[in-house]
């Protein structure tokens, strides 16, 4: 049973919009509580399925990480990326300029990758400044979770790695392990509430610096030996922008680092409010894994 709704031709929206109709006799289509279920569980599941086995996932959906699952889906529609993001919302420190405020600024020559988002900007001459970050970040996402080859699962954390051995002993990273936050938060209070896994050929690691869950994957290594670690530099953001951007790489087997965490790697300096190697490191990172890709898949047919 369909209802049926009355346009209101009168309404002083009706030039903007059809979806204004006589509000006294509105009525939604009828439906069953358990049709809200199944319509997301099934969903969801499928979607779990499916990225169980991932060619490449993203941790972080900051503007790096948004950034380079953008190029990299486009790049390659054959890849399924998968991103995990430990936040509900995405966009990391993002969603507004520096000390909270809403501009965002961007050096040049970032201002060509927004160019082909086709966000407007004000132009400074060496700089370009959007008026709301979050105009930047929910823009991007959108485009990125239009994409047929990605899947953003957020309000999930990466509690651990995956690691192989080859045969002659060396390590690599195979994927990560995932919860959700709200029980990766309580761990230490409640009794053992085993994970998830998600195998992948590279995994980008794009989580910031130190902070409560940021640069993770650069931590977890090093807790481990794997990866000597170094504490992020006081602010310089001409010598920081150009150096997370230059040394976007793959800073263990399997791992690709870019934006901030790259400074728990390098001790560069940290760059403040702007946020033009943001994403150009996430550019970067996309062209590195790229680069690595078929090595590291070669490497994960050959040691199961």
């Amino acid at each position: 049973m369909h209802t049926t709704n009355l346009y209101n031709e009168k309404s002083k929206v009706a030039k903007t919009t059809d979806a204004v109709f006589d509000w006294d006799t509105f009525k939604f289509a009828p439906i069953r509580e358990s049709q809200v279920s199944r319509a997301m569980t099934s969903r969801y599941f499928k979607d779990l399925n499916k990225y169980a086995e991932s060619d490449i996932v993203i941790v972080g959906a900051g503007s790096a990480g948004l950034t380079c699952a953008y190029v990299l889906a486009r790049s390659r529609p054959d890849l399924k990326i998968a991103i995990i993001e430990a936040n509900v919302a995405v966009g990391g420190g993002c969603f507004l300029g520096g000390q909270l405020f809403s501009a965002m600024v961007l050096r040049k020559p970032a201002d060509r990758f927004i160019k082909e988002l086709g966000i407007e900007f004000e132009d400074e001459g060496d700089f370009i400044v959007i008026k709301h970050a979050a105009l930047f970040i929910t823009t991007i996402c959108s485009k990125v979770l239009s994409l047929p080859n990605v899947k953003l699962f957020n309000a999930t954390a990466v509690e651990d790695l995956i690691t192989r051995k080859s045969a002659a002993g060396k390590t690599r990273v195979a994927g990560v392990v995932t919860n959700w936050t709200l029980v990766s938060m309580h761990h230490d209070d409640q009794s053992c509430m085993d994970p998830n896994t998600i195998n992948a050929k590279v995994v980008i690691s794009c989580t910031g610096h130190d902070g409560p869950m940021g640069a993770f994957c650069v931590k977890r290594l090093a807790s481990q030996g794997l990866l000597e670690r170094h504490k992020m530099g006081c602010l310089n953001m001409n010598l920081a922008e150009d150096s997370i951007v230059k040394n976007t790489r793959e800073v263990f087997p399997g791992l690709v680092c870019a934006g901030m965490e790259l400074a728990e790697c390098d001790s560069s300096n940290r760059m403040g409010p702007t946020f033009g190697a943001m994403v150009q490191s996430g550019v970067h990172a996309a062209e590195v894994a790229l680069d690595i890709y078929e090595e590291r898949a070669k490497q994960d047919k050959l040691e199961y």
